[in-house]
C-alpha cells in the first residue's frame, strides 16, 4: 500500500484521539459543577428549613431572626420577579481556586425574562483580610437564544 494512505489514517487516528482528550476534560469539569436546583427542590429545601425553625424552641431570637429575614428576602424577590419580569431557572457553581484567604467561584445561572431565555456567567472572586471580606465580579457575560430578536443578543453580549 501507498505510504499517503497510511499517513491519512494515523492523521485521523490522531485527530479522533485529541478529540477524545477535549471531550473527556469537558465531561469532568461538568461534573464537577453543582447540578441544577429544580423548583420543587428549593421548595423542599426551604419547607425543611421552615421546619427547623419551627421544631426549635421560641426562647432562641435568632431563628425567629433568621426566619424573619428569609420571609423577607422571599417578599423582595417575588417583587423583584414580577416587576423585572426576571425568573431564574436554574444555578450551578464550580470552585475554580481556592487559598486561605481568596476563592473564585464560577457561576451560571439561566432564566427567563418574559419570552426571551438567557444565561448568565461570571466569577466571583472573594478575598479576606484581617478584618474584612471584599468581593469581585468578574468575567461577566450574558447570552441569550438568538432567533428572531439576533439584534438584542447582539447588544445584550456587548
Amino acid at each position: 500500500m501507498d505510504n499517503g494512505i497510511f499517513q491519512v489514517y494515523e492523521d485521523e487516528i490522531q485527530s479522533l484521539e485529541e478529540e477524545i482528550t477535549l471531550l473527556s476534560e469537558k465531561y469532568e469539569d461538568s461534573q464537577q459543577e453543582t447540578t441544577f436546583f429544580s423548583d420543587k427542590e428549593i421548595l423542599m429545601s426551604k419547607k425543611s428549613f421552615q421546619r427547623e425553625c419551627q421544631g426549635e424552641s421560641e426562647g432562641h431570637e435568632s431563628s425567629s431572626d433568621l426566619k424573619a429575614q428569609l420571609e423577607s428576602l422571599e417578599t423582595d424577590l417575588s417583587f423583584l420577579m414580577k416587576l423585572t419580569g426576571i425568573q431564574f431557572t436554574g444555578h450551578s457553581k464550580k470552585t475554580v481556586e481556592k487559598t486561605r484567604n481568596r476563592t473564585v467561584q464560577k457561576h451560571r445561572l439561566s432564566g427567563n425574562c418574559y419570552p426571551l431565555s438567557f444565561q448568565l456567567e461570571f466569577q466571583l472572586l472573594e478575598m479576606q483580610n484581617k478584618d474584612n471580606v471584599s468581593t469581585v465580579v468578574t468575567d461577566l457575560s450574558i447570552s441569550m437564544e438568538s432567533g428572531e430578536d439576533s439584534d438584542l443578543s447582539k447588544f445584550v453580549s456587548r
